[in-house]
């Protein structure tokens, strides 16, 4: 790199790839990485997830982590956004849960009620 206008072009190409991965219509699956919920395991549970879209062979899920949504008693979070529907908050996600939310809600398209988080209550 040996201009601003360079670092510009790079910062637009990206900004168009991440907005075309957003508009995509595939599912998004956001596993919420804080230090709370590292400390609670997100890590592990990020890595479950990864490895049953993997070994399933599935394309066209975008898994992606972030910071601490303030609901640190509830960690680890997984957050699963399918087009047209209201996001999915799973709460106190384990590595195994973390596989059949893969099977059961993403492949299966079930929500699985119990694991969810009630933000109305």
């Amino acid at each position: 790199m040996k201009s601003l206008e360079e670092l510009q072009a790079i910062r637009d190409k990206q900004k168009d790839a991440v907005r075309a991965r957003n508009d995509a219509g595939i599912p998004t699956v956001n596993v919420h990485m804080g230090t709370c919920g590292i400390a609670n395991g997100a890590r592990e549970v990020y890595h479950a997830i990864m490895d049953e879209i993997q070994e399933r062979g599935l394309k066209d899920i975008y898994v992606t982590q972030t910071g601490c949504p303030g609901i640190c008693y509830e960690e680890p979070l997984v957050t699963l956004t399918v087009p047209g529907q209201t996001p999915y908050i799973y709460k106190r996600v384990s590595p195994e849960n973390a596989k059949d939310i893969v099977a059961r809600h993403i492949v299966n398209k079930q929500p699985i009620a119990e694991w969810l988080l009630n933000l109305e209550s």
